[in-house]
């Protein structure tokens, strides 16, 4: 029996937007970073850490790849979600004013974000492999001519000072981040909607994922995603990805799986969880 260790593992390094959201949503765990997703993923499956925290999309940017063909392959469930809004702040060096910065460090994702404040201030941006990284690099380094743009969490762990907050150009950019454990929950939570992710493949026969969609339009299901993508290295081999209001014990969510089942095959649940209070649903 695998002992319980009280960590939850996420991608990157230690201030990431991941590690913000393993601090947010499990406050009382000792957060764990991974170099890739896969090394989250097996930290969970070898016990060396309980949860596994993994964003799947973004309001901007949309899915994030590869997501989607791991979390049917990784034998974790989904026990919960966290939605993460990011913000974007500039940080240096201790003592360094914001005029005396012209170089801007981030990860690609997050500079076009903020590219009215860097034309504003006349800064130069370049692309980091992690954001986090980026300020860690940037501690070790001391270029008092560099900033970096990154969490708080990045600045306040690297001993940075935030020069300016919130630079992104948009207010709204948010990730959603999936909550994995070895084993599935799928207790009810009586305050909170439930949801219900599934993975499956269409049998092939003419007009195969109209049909199975039907039993969610009859039964009153709310489908707040559905997703495709190639499996097996084939173009005509396609799964989907899934996500509805509801949980399997729910008459209607039963009735609609049935016929989804009847049109399809490898219909799997990968979770069922409360959709999170403060989220965008």
């Amino acid at each position: 029996m695998i002992k319980t260790t009280n960590r939850i593992a996420f991608q990157g390094e230690a201030g990431a937007y991941s590690h913000e959201a393993c601090q947010k949503a499990r406050p009382d765990m000792e957060a764990m970073p991974c170099r890739t997703f896969e090394d989250v993923i097996a930290a969970v499956k070898t016990g060396e850490a309980d949860l596994a925290m993994l964003p799947i999309e973004n309001s901007t940017y949309g899915r994030v790849a590869d997501i989607h063909r791991l979390l049917p392959e990784s034998g974790l469930h989904i026990v919960d979600e966290a939605f993460v809004r990011v913000r974007i702040s500039l940080m240096g060096l201790p003592g360094v004013s914001i005029d005396e910065i012209d170089t801007v460090r981030a990860h690609l994702v997050l500079l076009p974000q903020s590219a009215s404040f860097l034309k504003s201030h006349g800064m130069k941006a370049f692309s980091a492999v992690d954001s986090a990284g980026a300020a860690r690099e940037l501690s070790e380094g001391q270029k008092r001519n560099e900033g970096v743009l990154a969490s708080e969490l990045a600045a306040e762990i690297y001993g940075l000072d935030v020069l300016a907050r919130d630079v992104e150009d948009h207010g709204h950019n948010t990730t959603r981040f999936l909550i994995m454990s070895r084993e599935p929950d799928y207790a009810r939570r009586a305050d909170r909607k439930m949801m219900t992710t599934f993975v499956f493949e269409v049998r092939n026969i003419p007009a195969a994922l109209y049909k199975a969609m039907g039993g969610f339009a009859t039964n009153g299901i709310n489908m707040t995603k559905l997703e495709s993508y190639m499996v097996r290295g084939s173009f005509t081999a396609t799964q989907f990805y899934a996500d509805i209001e509801g949980h399997p014990e729910d008459r209607a969510v039963q009735l609609a799986m049935d016929e989804l089942r009847y049109f399809t095959t490898n219909v799997s649940i990968i979770g069922v969880y409360p959709a999170e209070r403060d989220g965008l649903r």
